[in-house]
């Protein structure tokens, strides 16, 4: 076993490799709980992400898994600083030279609006509900071209132009520009959301559950291309999911959250054929099997009781709970760290241990 992870210093260019487009480094989120009515008093604190790291490398696909209410989505607007970190640092490593005077690595939390508004262009999201993100009052053209116009980009043909290339690219028929999202279907209007995301070539995009609302024929189509957009552009995805079979396909790593802890981190390969964490061990058993004699043989791992509550979250380790391996004076006493128990697979746990689930 190697040293726990812990929060990297980045004082220099030279100390993140030059394959990681972004590191996260004891991101937290915390938000108030007040009470009163003229005078309101903070009583205490939403836990929602509670110092978690990790790096995602140039154009691959980190899938970030856990049930709901585990701080997925909040991490990801974290990182996107559509939410305020409470505290950690976020590190990005630019791709574009945007004629301003910026470092080739930027911390993200602390920046500047002036700083991030330049960043933008490099950093974009799709969101889960493609009818909701869509304005209902503007058309196709006006959606997809409001990046460009934002940022300044080309005169108002060349804009309509870049619009039709990129209806074409998510596989929509330029004629579409001058329609509304109203009269398109479910998978089309993620499209657009999707279109939208690609029109200021970013290099990270957050895709925040982009299929959970859609039906499973319409859910394989988009995943299929987003994987045809990312080999084609080379992005770098962070994937955020419930749904672990939908991960398994387009990941490459896979991380576990759970009340704003991350439990584990692994290649895919590792993670769905050796999981070491007992909450992996039970997120996993759920996953269906499409073969009949393997769904028999399989252990199902049912947990006791819900997800506590992140305003009072347990002591130390966070899954004690409700974990089948639960050592009274152990892991209710002292918090399990992040630790690298194989190459490439870490996992927070006092008592790991890989579970065949078949």
């Amino acid at each position: 076993m190697t040293d726990v992870i812990q929060p990297a210093t980045i004082p220099g260019v030279g100390d993140l490799p030059s394959d990681v487009l972004i590191r996260v480094d004891g991101l937290v989120k915390e938000f108030p709980i007040k009470r009163g009515v003229f005078f309101k008093k903070q009583i205490g604190a939403v836990q929602a992400v509670s110092g978690i790291s990790f790096e995602i490398k140039s154009g691959e696909t980190l899938g970030l898994v856990g049930e709901s209410g585990s701080g997925k989505s909040t991490a990801a607007r974290c990182i996107l600083r559509l939410l305020e970190p409470t505290a950690g640092n976020v590190y990005f490593q630019k791709t574009q030279d945007h004629g301003a005077d910026l470092p080739p690595i930027v911390e993200i939390a602390h920046a500047d609006k002036q700083t991030m508004r330049i960043l933008r262009e490099e950093m974009q999201i799709v969101f889960q509900d493609p009818f909701a993100s869509l304005n209902p009052r503007m058309t196709v053209a006006s959606i997809v071209s409001e990046p460009l116009i934002v940022h300044g980009v080309g005169s108002a043909e060349e804009r309509l132009e870049k619009v039709k290339d990129l209806l074409r690219v998510v596989g929509l028929s330029p004629e579409h520009t001058n329609r509304y999202p109203h009269e398109f279907s479910g998978g089309q209007r993620q499209r657009i959301g999707i279109a939208r995301a690609l029109a200021l070539n970013p290099a990270l995009i957050v895709l925040d559950e982009p299929v959970s609302a859609l039906d499973v024929s319409i859910q394989a189509q988009v995943l299929n291309l987003l994987a045809d957009l990312q080999d084609e552009l080379g992005l770098t995805y962070l994937f955020i999911a419930h749904d672990l079979s939908v991960v398994r396909h387009i990941s490459d790593r896979v991380a576990v959250m759970y009340l704003g802890k991350l439990v584990e981190v692994a290649d895919r390969d590792d993670m769905y054929e050796r999981p070491m964490h007992p909450y992996s061990h039970a997120l996993l058993s759920a996953v269906p099997i499409p073969d009949p004699e393997l769904e028999l043989k399989r252990k199902r791992i049912l947990l006791e009781g819900d997800i506590p509550s992140p305003a009072n979250p347990p002591a130390a380790c966070r899954f004690h709970t409700r974990c089948p391996k639960f050592v009274e004076g152990h892991c209710d006493t002292e918090e399990p760290m992040l630790r690298e128990l194989e190459p490439g697979h870490w996992a927070a746990c006092h008592y790991p241990e890989v579970q065949q689930l078949f």
